[in-house]
């Protein structure tokens, strides 16, 4: 009997649903202490996954889901991930009319 791979799923911080991890988005603390994007899923540290979807994002700020999250007391300006998500669209590809950013 073969057996299924296993898939890991996050939950996202915005509308709390699980998804695989490779659905969701993975947001950082820089060293400098702003809120960025790891698209790739490498960075150090604690990350907090979202779905690449302005609702979320919008839902993450209206809960101040960020700082739990993160596990930080300072403010965190979602500013860096919104233009991302402007920049990349909902799959996280870039967008015809934007690809040399």
């Amino acid at each position: 009997m073969a057996r299924t791979p296993h898939v890991p799923e996050r939950t996202c911080i915005g509308c709390r649903g699980k998804a695989p991890r490779a659905q969701l988005l993975r947001l950082v603390v820089t060293s400098s202490g702003q809120l960025d994007v790891d698209a790739r899923a490498i960075r150090p540290g604690r990350g907090a996954w979202i779905h690449p979807d302005p609702q979320c994002l919008t839902l993450a700020e209206r809960r101040r889901a960020f700082g739990r999250a993160l596990r930080t007391t300072q403010p965190l300006d979602a500013d860096a991930v919104r233009q991302w998500l402007e920049r990349r669209g909902p799959s996280g590809t870039p967008t015809p009319n934007r690809a040399a950013d």
